[in-house]
């Protein structure tokens, strides 16, 4: 008989290694010490043979089309659709896969789960099977809804993301920084990461528009929300921008809620909760920023915390986290641990 998960040390394998995330699963694989036997990096046909760093060494990238995913227990799949949408299934059925792209995300037969809001939507999970991750965004608001939520239950949210390129990955981060060294020498802005130029730039369209004007982004996000905090009914607006900033999502909140809500009550309760860190207003730092607090990737940060003066049972708020790290790479091993370490 083969020992528990949760006693032997895994198989896994790190699906995308050449993407950002890829690269900061395997980071954080390293940093919170999560036990492996055997560790193997896959991309498709254009990254096999060039090497991504892990710790002092070099791992060798594979061909994902030529593998065989019975040899591995666990299998992150790091935020390519084209790659989960033709591997992740046909993985899931010998391994447990956590997918971070938006291939699986709508489908009610695959648990959608941020970590620190409905670890619970694991339970379904056997020794094997597919869990989707939610957008950078999404595991932002949620891990900061959900609290309050409880306290005072939510009626309608109103929120403005304010999304880093890292978010579009890694080309879209070289263009702004080209973009900002010809600008700055002079030089005209290529703008072909978004279609217009983004340094220096604000842009309020993040992902394609769809005919009813809003966006894809601004879609998954409330249709994402409701979901991990399963409130199906939830009124969410949304508009995702698109700012000049490497890493670190910030979102601006407006949440009305059905019961009166005081702001000591509503930090009380943030000061304790899972994955959250509360800026007090007379504490040096007074608010976190992309630049600032972000870069420290294992909380999503709240500011600005205060009573909406234009109507009752509302408080308004401002969040910071880093959506490469917290929000997609950090979220990724938490469920991962919450798999392995689970009663079998």
């Amino acid at each position: 008989m083969s020992a528990p998960m949760s006693t032997r040390a895994l198989r896994i394998a790190v699906v995308g290694v050449s993407s950002l995330i890829g690269a900061a699963v395997i980071e954080e694989l390293r940093a919170r010490k999560f036990g492996f036997a055997e560790l193997h990096a896959l991309d498709d046909a254009r990254s096999v043979g060039v090497p991504v760093d892990d710790e002092d060494r070099k791992l060798p990238v594979g061909d994902i089309a030529a593998f065989d995913f019975s040899r591995v227990d666990l299998a992150f799949f790091c935020g390519r659709s084209a790659l989960s949408e033709r591997y992740a299934e046909a993985a899931a059925a010998h391994a447990w896969v956590i997918d971070g792209s938006a291939a699986f995300r709508d489908r009610s037969d695959v648990p959608l789960v941020a970590a620190d809001v409905n670890a619970e939507a694991l339970a379904a999970i056997g020794a094997r099977g597919l869990i989707a991750l939610p957008g950078s965004a999404v595991v932002a608001l949620a891990t900061v809804l959900a609290p309050l939520h409880a306290l005072a239950g939510l009626m309608r949210v109103e929120v403005a993301t304010y999304q880093a390129v890292s978010g579009s990955g890694r080309g879209a981060m070289d263009e702004l920084a080209a973009e900002t060294v010809a600008m700055l020498s002079g030089k005209k802005a290529r703008g072909r990461a978004f279609g217009r130029q983004i340094a220096f730039n604000v842009i309020p369209q993040v992902d394609a528009l769809e005919a009813d004007g809003a966006s894809r982004e601004e879609r998954r996000l409330w249709e994402e929300t409701r979901r991990i905090l399963s409130l199906p009914r939830l009124a969410i607006n949304a508009t995702a921008v698109r700012v000049p900033v490497f890493f670190g999502h910030s979102l601006a909140v407006h949440a009305a809620f059905e019961r009166p809500v005081e702001v000591a009550d509503a930090a009380d309760l943030l000061r304790r909760s899972m994955g959250v860190s509360l800026i007090d207003a007379e504490s040096s730092a007074q608010f976190p920023t992309p630049a600032t607090l972000a870069v420290a990737p294992d909380r999503v940060y709240v500011g600005r915390l205060r009573r909406d003066l234009s109507r009752d049972r509302a408080l308004n708020f401002w969040i910071v986290a880093d959506n490469v790290r917290k929000c997609a790479a950090h979220n990724a091993i938490s469920v991962a641990h919450i798999l392995v370490n689970r009663p079998q």
